[in-house]
């Protein structure tokens, strides 16, 4: 049976949307194996006084569980 994991991350950027959300892909693949998917759930910008400063982006990663790892941490 395929197990899959879904967490919840926030990533940002100075530049854009964009890169906010490709900095959490790279961010979460350092250490999540088999990520198949991320839906962007929602965006947010930091301001201060009138100028953007940063953007950011709260992203559902999906990812499959290992099977072979499951089953060695339940021995």
């Amino acid at each position: 049976m395929a197990l899959v994991k879904v967490i919840e991350v926030i990533a940002s950027s100075e530049t854009s949307f964009d890169d906010a959300i490709r900095n959490a892909v790279t961010e979460v693949t350092k250490t999540i194996k088999n990520v198949d998917s991320v839906y962007v759930k929602d965006f947010k910008v930091h301001v201060q006084g009138t100028e953007i400063k940063s953007f950011g982006a709260v992203c559902k990663v999906s990812f499959r569980i290992d099977e072979s790892e499951r089953q060695k941490n339940n021995a």
